[in-house]
């Protein structure tokens, strides 16, 4: 009998994190529902299993040292290793973010949940990952990362922003340098972008479903072994830096 392949979603209660579940588990995968709220996670794990699924609940606080090793504890418990980590959760750190008016804490708040809580979370999970025989990590990220969108004149790239947008910009950047320090190992590391997608992040006014914006992170997440790494893709192939 095959051994299921086992992935964790980090901040996958709701949106873009909830789909990516659903479409991981679909191809009868077990998956680690990643999330720091209790009720919503548990709620979701109900909700992800009644149809289905396989998933199990992962108590996680990707801004908490503690939280995080006990993440990787658990899963190091039940399957004693991790084929496939999805970086998903994100915060927009909040209103206003002109560069002129924004509150420092905010532009910290934002790289502490986007930069920093991914290189924890990672750096908590490359030893179960590197006992898998593919894995493959998926860093959620945004058109609004890329300086090459966001200084081409006409370009609809979303508001000014000083904190959200460079905190992407600066997880691209380390995806690139995690791909280069891991290039021999077999780990493919990958950002997407999921389009202008419809989540609380921004009050629903994205034109694109939460499944929608999971597909790329579901294909990214399944790679063939000689797939890309160190690259930043959409739908529609690659996106610019």
């Amino acid at each position: 009998m095959t051994e299921k392949t086992i992935a964790l979603v980090t901040g996958a209660n709701k949106g873009i994190g909830y789909e990516i579940a659903v479409g991981l588990a679909a191809l009868g995968w077990q998956v680690g529902v990643g999330a720091r709220d209790e009720q919503r996670r548990e709620a979701a794990v109900a909700k992800l299993r009644a149809a289905g699924a396989d998933v199990f609940g992962v108590p996680l606080d990707v801004t908490d040292d503690a939280s995080v090793a006990a993440a990787a504890a658990l899963i190091e418990e039940r399957a004693g290793r991790l084929d496939v980590l999805v970086n998903n959760a994100g915060i927009t750190g909040g209103a206003p973010q002109t560069p002129t008016t924004v509150d420092p804490a905010t532009v910290l708040a934002a790289v502490e949940t986007n930069v920093i809580g991914v290189i924890r979370v990672t750096n908590a999970m490359l030893p179960l990952l590197r006992r898998s025989a593919s894995p493959r990590i998926v860093n959620m990220s945004s058109s609004v990362g890329s300086l090459t969108l966001q200084t081409t004149p006409g370009a609809e790239i979303g508001p000014i922003s000083a904190a959200y947008s460079p905190s992407k910009s600066f997880l691209n950047a380390v995806t690139v340098q995690y791909a280069k320090e891991l290039q021999d190992t077999g780990i493919l590391i990958n950002a997407a972008c999921p389009g202008y997608t419809a989540t609380d992040l921004n009050a629903f006014h994205g034109v694109r479903t939460p499944e929608q914006g999971a597909a790329i992170a579901v294909r990214l997440a399944t790679l063939p072994d000689d797939g890309p790494t160190g690259g930043f893709f959409d739908d529609a192939g690659e996106v610019p830096w």
